[in-house]
């Protein structure tokens, strides 16, 4: 399972959606200002800085901390954070005796509030199926190595119900303020398939 760099090719699906795109601004059945509102939304109102931003409040304050692993959907709710696919979601942390990871077997069901658009590997048939029965060996090959004594334990997203990862807050960050960890917390922590480091 590897991920994709932003230097790859296009996939035959992502040309396929410039060529659509390109009809439809050229026939005039889409505005431009519509498409640059979608991808604002996506680029600027959800995605991986706003579950970033919940993980580095957790980090630092605990009565938030403790909310949010006791009603995930409410205490989000409070910061502004719905909608959707912003509801009904758990926040399962790790520890040093745990780590937890997210699929969604039957689909995509995804935070995409907190989270942004799903990566592609996430959709994927083969992480969705090994997931489950290989979360171990899908883990090392994102080059996260799991002790045999941390238990390893997979949540399987649905509609009614969406998880986000609370990684374990990195050793040596204990000076940094919320904006300085909020940028250290990846989209793929959040989702269990990474570990957060000090840069």
């Amino acid at each position: 399972m590897s991920k994709s760099s932003h230097r790859d090719p296009l996939s035959d699906t992502q040309l396929r959606v410039k060529a659509l795109e390109s009809v439809l601004l050229e026939k005039g059945v889409v505005k431009q200002e519509t498409l640059d509102a979608i991808i604002d939304n996506y680029e600027n109102k959800v995605g991986p800085h706003i579950g970033a931003s919940v993980v580095a409040k957790a980090w630092t304050d605990p009565d938030f901390k403790s909310r949010l692993l006791e009603n995930a959907s409410d205490t989000l709710a409070e910061m502004g954070l719905s909608g959707i696919e912003g509801t009904h979601v758990e926040v399962k942390e790790n520890t040093a005796e745990l780590h937890n990871m997210v699929v969604c077997t039957l689909c995509s069901c995804y935070p995409w509030t907190l989270l942004g658009l799903p990566p592609t590997w996430y959709k994927s048939t083969p992480y969705r199926a090994r997931a489950v029965r290989d979360p171990r060996g899908i883990l090392a090959e994102f080059g996260v190595k799991m002790s045999e004594n941390v238990e390893v334990r997979v949540w399987d997203s649905n509609a009614e119900i969406r998880y986000l990862v609370l990684p374990i807050r990195p050793a040596g960050s204990e000076g940094l303020g919320e904006d300085e960890l909020a940028e250290l917390v990846t989209r793929d922590s959040m989702i269990g398939t990474a570990v957060v480091e000090m840069n």
